[in-house]
């Protein structure tokens, strides 16, 4: 059991723990004191080349706490309850201090700090693009629009909730955990927080449900169970209760964004300035000042910008850290300028999808060098916004939308036109390996949290050795038996670990059949392989792949294959969202009547699994835009939407039935032509249904702006306003 605080901001000291450690069932009660020789949580995102403030990140606060839910000691009894009992019963003296809660107000002159000793609040400040350029362009502008956006925070909530079992065996300790990636937990938690030699802990990760990001990172609860499995010489298991979850796991999003854009007299796009202020929470948690980095890079979209300039200031606020969430910046970065596209259509009296078909970057363009540092290599942008307007019949709009109207309804249509840059994490090994059973095992360091990584790497292997899927055993997540392993993370495992996958068999083929050719006695050229075994061509000649394993010449080394890949090219999944919805004036509800996606992945290898990730990721998106909040209490600092009570999700109701199809143009930076896919439909979901939002509140109210997430009381409060003012 974690004790943590219940101020966002304070001074404290334990007391009585002597009576505490004497209560029933009490094993061990760790406090700041007891750890202090542990390394501080790390943060490896940070940026290189700019100047980051990055503080101490204890694994249980000493005697400062900043944010509600800052881990003060951790209790191991018999029973949850008794541990309950005996963290309850720990006197704490709180000494609350000035908190600041919003990165606005953490900017302000005279904010409360987080961090004493500090000027400001800033964690760090930087930018990217060209100043000059793109003060010259504006100049030059006929028409300049801005906006200002807030993508508010989210709480991950996946389906399990973190947890881990610690074992000490005298020499080793083992933690089974649900993780995005194995290796990465042990080399952070062992070498950098224990500080121990990495041979001294194994990880090991079985089924997890669901990760989103969150379950890359390591955090406190590894390194205290480590250490109390160790004192206790006994197992030791925590798991994290949902409350828990909202207070102590890290959250996404969290932008406040500001966007200019400059335009000629005939609608072209001349150039972008960009103010970016991304809450960090109350330290830097482990990939948190790369997010928004991530989303700098994207800021022009998939649009020809000739000139961009982009300002990002990331602030400390007394509130939970914030780190990688579905899409990691690439979302924020999507939202931002396909809002600030379609606010440009208003202002110009331009239907969107004409502004859109304007400016957006043509194929014969490619490859695309972005004012912000990105090359796009491949893509037919247009090509999949017109396709995804025929399947969604854009032109018969307006007379659903008159049929609306005569019900007393409101309708709306929206597009966004995203891209983004994912599959570069890496490197990853796969080992491939023949068996003696005549299946074959895979080892990689990926790890699967609900993407079917067991069938698209059997796939792979099955294709190259011409055997069922089923004979394919994918192994993930163990320390011990996987030498090394990136983890999963921005859409990664098909475009990085697919391709080591596809490599270690193909050269393990090569080997099957010089071992085979040996044994047919004929020449390594007629082998070829069909069916799980091994012939010569065009004759009755043959073996099994379980024959052939078992001849003494195929020695483990003969058997198995292995590769790794490693790039620094990101591929560029792209697409078009169309969302169109009802909303009732009376009550502000909004209603999806259509959902249609036109992807560009590259190449389909699972066309199931991949509809899978995008109908998941599109949902994500539609409970940011409709539902989601996580709202703290500016007097107190609490985390007001800290339960599913006070936090609303989107349900099976809430989803659309979606129509989803792929244009794909292959990638030319990656072996295998795909372009990730994981995070792509939670990239392009939420300016899509709110653009659609907004069409329709501007065609009947002439609202122009409302803030994620389009809750029924703020849809209907935009029109209540409307309606006043239109009154007066």
């Amino acid at each position: 059991m974690v004790l943590r605080s219940p101020h966002a901001h304070a001074r404290f000291s334990i007391q009585e723990l002597e009576r505490v450690r004497a209560m029933k069932g009490v094993k061990l009660v760790l406090t700041g004191a007891d750890v202090a020789e542990l390394g501080p949580l790390p943060t490896p995102g940070v940026l290189p080349d700019v100047a980051t403030f990055v503080p101490h990140y204890p694994v249980l606060a000493r005697d400062l706490v900043r944010h509600v839910g800052d881990a003060i000691a951790f209790v191991v009894a018999d029973t949850v309850a008794l541990a309950k009992d005996g963290a309850e019963a720990i006197a704490v003296d709180w000494q609350p201090l000035p908190h600041v809660i919003g990165a606005l107000a953490a900017l302000a002159p005279g904010a409360p700090k987080v961090w004493p000793g500090r000027s400001d609040n800033l964690a760090f400040e930087t930018q990217a693009g060209d100043a000059g350029a793109t003060k010259r362009a504006f100049a030059q502008a006929a028409k300049t629009v801005e906006l200002t956006v807030i993508n508010q925070r989210l709480v991950t909530n996946y389906l399990d909730t973190r947890g881990v079992i610690a074992e000490f065996d005298g020499k080793r300790t083992t933690l089974t955990l649900g993780s995005q990636g194995s290796h990465i937990i042990r080399d952070i938690i062992c070498g950098a927080v224990l500080k121990r030699p990495l041979d001294s802990m194994r990880v090991v990760t079985p089924d997890v449900g669901g990760g989103f990001g969150t379950k890359l990172f390591p955090f406190r609860e590894y390194a205290l169970a480590a250490l109390a499995a160790e004192k206790l010489r006994r197992p030791v298991k925590w798991i994290c209760e949902r409350s828990e979850h909202f207070l102590a796991d890290s959250h996404g999003r969290d932008n406040i964004s500001t966007a200019r854009l400059a335009i000629d007299d005939k609608g072209k796009f001349l150039a972008l300035e960009l103010d970016i202020v991304a809450d960090m929470g109350a330290y830097l948690h482990c990939y948190a000042p790369y997010i928004p980095w991530l989303g700098v890079g994207m800021a022009t979209g998939a649009y020809d910008i000739p000139a961009a300039h982009v300002r990002l200031r990331c602030p400390f606020t007394n509130t939970v850290p914030v780190d990688a969430y579905r899409g990691a910046g690439r979302p924020e970065a999507s939202y931002l300028i396909e809002r600030a596209v379609d606010h440009a259509a208003r202002e110009l009296g331009m239907a969107p999808d004409a502004l859109r078909r304007k400016n957006l970057i043509k194929p014969k363009a490619l490859p695309y060098a972005t004012p912000t540092g990105k090359v796009y290599d491949s893509g037919d942008f247009a090509g999949l916004m017109a396709r995804a307007q025929a399947v969604a019949d854009w032109d018969g709009f307006n007379k659903r939308a008159t049929a609306s109207k005569r019900a007393g309804k409101l309708r709306g249509i929206g597009m966004a036109t995203y891209i983004e840059a994912c599959g570069a994490n890496g490197p990853e090994t796969a080992h491939v390996r023949l068996d003696r059973d005549g299946g074959v095992t895979v080892l990689i360091g990926s790890q699967s949290t609900g993407q079917g990584h067991v069938t698209s790497y059997a796939q792979l292997v099955a294709e190259r050795l011409d055997l069922p899927p089923e004979r394919v055993r994918v192994v993930q997540g163990d320390t011990d038996l996987i030498a090394t392993g990136a983890g999963t993370g921005g859409s990664s495992s098909i475009p990085v670990g697919g391709v080591s996958v596809d490599r270690a068999s193909k050269t393990l083929a090569e080997q099957l059949k010089q071992l085979a050719a040996d044994a047919l006695e004929a020449a390594v050229g007629d082998m070829e392989i069909a069916q799980g075994t091994i012939r010569v061509a065009g004759t009755d000649r043959v073996i099994s792949f379980a024959d052939l394993a078992a001849r003494p010449e195929a020695t483990p080394e003969k058997l198995a294959a292995a590769s790794e890949f490693a790039t620094d090219k990101p591929t560029f999944p792209n697409g078009t969202h169309i969302a169109e919805v009802e909303i009732d004036p009376d009550t502000g509800i909004v209603g999806i009547q259509n959902y249609v996606v036109v992807d560009d992945f590259g190449a389909t290898l699972n066309p199931l699994l991949l509809a899978g990730q995008v109908h998941g990721g599109a949902v994500q998106g539609i409970g940011q835009a409709l539902l989601e909040d996580t709202v703290f209490d500016a007097g107190s600092g609490q985390l007001l939407s800290a339960s599913l009570m006070d936090y609303a999700l989107p349900r099976a109701l809430d989803a659309p039935r979606f129509t989803f199809e792929t244009r794909n143009v292959p990638c030319k930076t990656n072996p295998l032509g795909v372009k990730g896919a994981g995070e792509a439909g939670a990239i392009g979901s939420c300016p899509a249904l709110m653009n659609a939002i907004l069409d329709a509140l501007w065609r009947a109210y002439k609202i122009g702006h409302i803030d994620m997430p389009a809750t029924p009381p703020r849809v209907w409060a935009a029109i209540e306003q409307a309606r006043g003012a239109s009154a007066v």
